[in-house]
């Protein structure tokens, strides 16, 4: 097999992780109040199931697009890479897309809050403090209004730090990740230059991977066993969180962010096996969709919540649960071909450069860091970051 073959098989399989990793954080996002807690235990094995997907499987989501996004950046090597056209490039695929998906849906709530609309959906922004708002408008040190837009920013930081981790794990690989992973596994540690610590920690352990020069394929073998242990973990933490939630112990804390990295070496290997099979490389060819999907997702689950809210009331959570879901994909999967098609340049801008089709990025050429950022759609309602 050649080397191009080769690597036009790792782009498609970082590009199906990347579909899939994305929807599934829609399913953390899935608002809910204290009468509809899955913690509660109102409506029995859908809210286990509820806690399953949001709270355990897909909070793996973040840490491994992150490490991915970590890989693509130094796979040339340390000596292929270039600090300043690389912060050019991404003040275009980065910052630029989350500014205007963040301050436009700033912009939405500030006018439907002014005539009393979204209030206690979305924060009170015409009664926020100055601090507030400059996280929600550019999540300066907090969350910003578009949730899950926090994964951009604390992905620019980790940008900006590059080069300084990508020189610690060149000389302390293990030093330097272990370090990390123990930060980003412990409850109540903050290190304040990110908002999750799990990015951090995946981020340098995507660059060490590829400094290293670690066979990403290696384990592949082992792929069927590596996907049961994962969903077996998944459904024991999620099995105990149940039981245990909404306030978890220090250890179930642990053992919940412990998964929530280490399980993305079970997602990489799931790719393995779903690349060989006609949906896995039809989702792989899904393109800019993922992107679309993560930056639209939390305002439509919320305008969702608040229509159900006056429509129907909590009584019939588990219908607004599915049908929220398949409302939002619904919309976000029409949005993205209608707009890619008739106005193709503002798409391009909304997606950060990343409306080509993946088919035409595969035939010319493989992922390279170019790309690195175009994984970082994902992570998230009520504490779900």
């Amino acid at each position: 097999m050649t080397l191009l073959a080769v690597d036009q098989i790792l782009s498609s399989r970082i590009n199906l992780m990347r579909i899939l990793l994305i929807c599934g954080i829609v399913f953390v996002h899935v608002p809910f109040d204290p009468q509809t807690s899955p913690f509660l235990g109102r409506f029995g094995l859908f809210d286990w199931l509820r806690v399953f997907l949001g709270d355990s499987l897909f909070r793996i989501g973040v840490p491994c697009l992150s490490a991915i996004s970590g890989y693509l950046l130094f796979r040339r090597g340390l000596a292929n890479f270039k600090f300043a056209p690389v912060v050019r490039s991404k003040l275009k695929t980065v910052l630029l897309p989350f500014l205007l998906w963040n301050l436009g849906l700033l912009m939405a709530i500030l006018l439907i809050q002014k005539v009393g609309v979204g209030i206690g959906y979305f924060p009170d922004l015409w009664n926020s403090n100055a601090v507030e708002m400059a996280n929600y408008s550019v999540a300066l040190l907090g969350f910003p209004i578009n949730l899950p837009l926090y994964f951009l920013r604390d992905l620019l930081v980790c940008i900006l730090l590059s080069p300084v981790l990508a020189a610690l794990v060149a000389r302390a690989p293990w030093v330097t990740c272990c370090g990390l992973f123990f930060l980003a596994i412990l409850p109540d540690v903050t290190i304040g230059v990110v908002l999750k610590k799990s990015i951090l920690f995946s981020f340098t352990f995507g660059i060490a991977l590829a400094v290293h020069g670690i066979n990403t394929k290696a384990l592949d073998r082992y792929a069927p066993l590596g996907v049961i242990a994962t969903l077996l973990a998944a459904v024991v933490l999620a099995s105990t969180l149940y039981a245990t939630g909404p306030d978890f112990p220090f250890w179930l804390e642990l053992a919940r962010n412990t998964l929530s990295i280490v399980g993305a070496l079970g997602f990489w290997l799931l790719s393995a096996l779903l690349i060989r099979t006609t949906i896995g490389q039809k989702l792989a060819g899904t393109g800019s969709l993922s992107f679309w999907v993560f930056c639209g997702h939390y305002p439509l689950l919320v305008v969702a919540w608040m229509v159900w809210n006056r429509a129907a009331g909590d009584a019939a959570y588990p219908f607004f649960y599915v049908l929220a879901i398949l409302v939002t994909f619904t919309i976000l999967i029409a949005s993205n071909a209608i707009i890619g098609r008739s106005l193709p340049t503002a798409y391009q801008i909304l997606t950060g450069s990343r409306g080509r089709s993946q088919r035409v990025v595969a035939a010319s050429r493989p992922v390279d860091d170019a790309d690195a950022t175009a994984l970082g759609g994902a992570a998230f309602s009520q504490d779900r970051r």
